[in-house]
């Protein structure tokens, strides 16, 4: 088990959520910090971070669209290899390599024994306080807590995290791309196969074609869909979803991509963009019957109208997914193996590398739709 001993690492920390103005990299909206890592407690694993990536719910911490308790050591997409194991702890070893998952399940609530761990509600209770799923911070600074971000925070060189976080994969895996497995995977090719349930033949549409929207655009064409059309402002993201095998578009071009390509709609609409205006072209998109899933989060005071005859007079559903509806323990391996089998070209998501000194500036880029996944490389 070795030493259970303090460790002092290094950190992304963010001492405002909200009131950081841009560009980001001249005005330090996160700062590098030493702080005290606490040993792993009782069912907690102590890991020493190889590569985590930046997702856009991050963005969302700084530019205050979603406020979160501060300060707080973001990241919560990554992988690792466990150091120490904490008392209790039985189904990992110090040197397992493990992808993490962003929401701890606590197995005993009723969504956890509904199978639906995805929605448990100690660990969203835990992850909107910032704490660990346990309780209370592993995570000090002068003498003072730092908050955890969704029970990971990735952006440093250790984390502690709950066991229930990880999940052992193999090895030979890239350390940059096992990372996007642990969100924009696990939530795109998730909102695809687990909450959209989409079957062969059917066509689809995807709104926003950042790491999660390129992610669902893989997930919808291992599912065997006849025809995908990939929407996004961005003709680089358009470009890159042509390259993976789907049609890209821009918003303006969509009318006519469906006309030509899908003439009786799209049987399944997902929406990634994290607006609501786009959630409902989104659902206006989907045909008489058709399936609208949600996986972007906007703002809190972001509404989503439609109108209520609608929902009857043509039999639409709307499903929400929150990371993918995904059991990570049972998906992440999946997913792997099919991008091992050429299924999901994961790869295609990873657009630079970078130190974690970079945070700001990788910021920047993501505020400006620049790039799809970066991803921060450590020693």
């Amino acid at each position: 088990m070795g030493a259970m001993t303090t460790k002092t690492i290094d950190a992304a920390v963010l001492d405002r959520s909200g009131d950081n103005p841009q560009p980001y990299a001249e005005n330090g909206a996160m700062r590098m910090a030493r702080l005290e890592l606490d040993p792993p407690g009782p069912d907690e694993l102590l890991i020493r971070m190889e590569a985590a990536g930046l997702c856009h719910s991050d963005l969302s911490v700084v530019n205050g669209d979603r406020v979160r308790p501060v300060p707080m050591a973001l990241g919560h997409e990554g992988t690792g290899i466990i150091e120490q194991v904490g008392p209790g702890v039985d189904t990992f070893v110090p040197g397992d390599r493990v992808v993490l998952a962003f929401l701890p399940a606590c197995g005993a609530c009723v969504p956890c024994m509904s199978g639906e761990g995805y929605l448990c509600q100690k660990g969203a209770a835990a992850n909107g306080k910032g704490e660990m799923l346990n309780g209370g911070f592993r995570l000090h600074e002068c003498d003072h807590d730092v908050h955890h971000r969704l029970g990971v925070s990735a952006f440093a060189s250790h984390a502690v995290i709950d066991r229930r976080s990880a999940v052992k994969v193999p090895a030979d895996i890239p350390a940059e791309i096992a990372a996007v497995f642990g969100c924009a995977v696990l939530t795109g090719v998730g909102a695809a196969m687990n909450s959209a349930k989409i079957r062969p033949g059917e066509n689809v549409v995807i709104f926003g074609l950042g790491g999660v929207g390129l992610a669902a655009v893989m997930g919808a064409m291992a599912s065997g869909a006849a025809n995908v059309i990939g929407v996004d402002p961005m003709t680089e993201k358009t470009a890159l979803a042509k390259e993976i095998g789907a049609h890209g578009v821009t918003p303006d071009d969509l009318d006519d991509a469906i006309a030509q390509i899908m003439p009786g709609g799209p049987d399944v609409v997902i929406e990634t963009a994290g607006r609501g205006k786009v959630l409902e072209t989104a659902y206006h998109t989907a045909r008489r019957g058709g399936r609208i899933v949600t996986v972007g989060l906007p703002p809190p005071s972001d509404p989503f109208t439609i109108p209520a005859l609608s929902l009857v007079a043509e039999g639409k559903t709307v499903i929400g997914s929150y990371m993918g509806s995904a059991i990570p323990a049972r998906d992440i391996p999946r997913y792997i193996a099919l991008w091992k089998a050429g299924k999901l070209p994961v790869e295609k998501l990873v657009s630079s590398t970078h130190r974690l000194d970079e945070i700001n500036a990788m910021m920047d880029r993501m505020a400006q739709s620049q790039g799809i996944r970066q991803i921060i490389l450590f020693d």
